[in-house]
């Protein structure tokens, strides 16, 4: 019957220490292992004795993603006064933060040029919700 041996790294990671504290413990003798060329393996039932339980062994769970999909438009209006500069940017992000809104979470940054009566208008978030804010905005450019 062939025993699971894990690294002194694997150990380290179950025990949140560091490796070397790990190294340690076997070089003190108070964790068994073998060595295998220049690594330290170490057998489950060896760790399960030095943490004094079997139910200290935690397999570590794959992790778990899920995918998320973010865009960043960015949005430059010319010839912009600073009042309809400044309507545009509160609207936006007035909306933005909207807590009735049922969409994904969104960025709304607004920058004005008043030297060139440029609005920069930068949107991140998902691909909807950014879709949705640029026809918000396409309304208020069309006002």
């Amino acid at each position: 019957m062939s025993q699971q041996l894990y690294s002194a790294e694997q150990i380290a990671d179950l025990l949140n220490l560091h490796v070397r504290t790990v190294r340690n413990y076997v070089r003190e003798g108070r964790l068994k292992a073998v060595r295998i060329g220049k690594q330290y393996r170490i057998a489950r039932e060896d760790f399960e004795a030095m943490t004094g339980s079997a139910g200290a062994w935690r397999e570590q769970e794959p992790v778990r993603r899920q995918r998320w999909v973010e865009v960043s438009s960015i949005v430059e209006i010319d010839a912009i006064s600073p009042q309809a500069a400044n309507r545009i940017s509160n609207g936006l992000v007035g909306a933005a933060k909207d807590p009735n809104r049922e969409d994904q979470p969104l960025r709304v940054e607004a920058i004005y040029n008043q030297e060139r009566g440029r609005l920069k208008v930068i949107l991140t978030g998902s691909i909807a919700t950014v879709v949705s804010f640029l026809r918000f905005l396409t309304v208020y450019l069309d006002e």
